[in-house]
């Protein structure tokens, strides 16, 4: 990935992007050509490793056990015009660009068809997306032979991580008067994710 140095983000908001997305793209090299499922994902970073599952009728699994994966964690993006700089109305010389948070992770993977394991994950990500809502869901809010048929109908995937490549392009490139104007543009445009973004890594 082409990471300018001012785009490059230090480890902590890379463990928070990949800690703090519930979903990513993982790609693999099959016997047809690449592969690409998106899939729930937990990051363990002590462990170093994200853990998914894919419906089990979708063959993307059976292809991927013990393959080198690239795991593409997308944060917020948004499209940045140039009429909110002020060097617009200054000389002129701005064109469109895009911001972006994104990182790729790359490792490789190892597949669980165990109910056991399944059943930790499952629990797992509910946790992390329910955790924080006034009346969380649990997996023992439903029948367990419910449960049971579920568990039943995916397969575990575990990506272990041999590197990271992370870029934040977020404006940090531009004058302090532009970086103002694309917080405001952005709110202005109901895009407060990605205002907040600019605001957490401007210069």
């Amino acid at each position: 990935m082409y990471v300018p140095t001012h785009f490059a983000p230090d480890d902590d908001d890379v463990h928070e992007l990949l800690s703090r997305n519930a979903a990513a793209d993982l790609v693999t090299a099959g016997p047809d050509g690449l592969e690409a499922t998106m899939l729930p994902f937990v990051y363990d970073r002590e462990r170093r490793t994200l853990e998914g599952h894919f419906a089990r009728n979708n063959d993307h699994w059976r292809h991927a056990d013990g393959r080198e994966a690239l795991v593409i964690v997308r944060g917020p993006d948004s499209y940045v015009t140039p009429n909110w700089y002020a060097s617009k109305a200054e000389h002129g010389r701005v064109v469109p660009t895009w911001n972006y948070v994104v990182a790729h992770v790359h490792g490789t993977v190892t597949v669980h068809d165990d109910v056991a394991w399944l059943d930790g994950l499952v629990r797992r990500l509910t946790d992390h997306h329910e955790g924080l809502r006034p009346n969380p869901w649990s997996v023992d809010d439903a029948p367990a032979t419910f449960v049971a048929g579920q568990l039943r109908a995916i397969v575990g995937v575990e990506v272990a991580i041999s590197r990271v490549e992370a870029k934040f392009k977020l404006s940090q490139n531009r004058p302090e008067a532009d970086v103002d104007g694309v917080i405001e543009g952005l709110r202005a445009d109901g895009d407060e994710r990605g205002a907040a973004a600019v605001q957490a890594h401007r210069p």
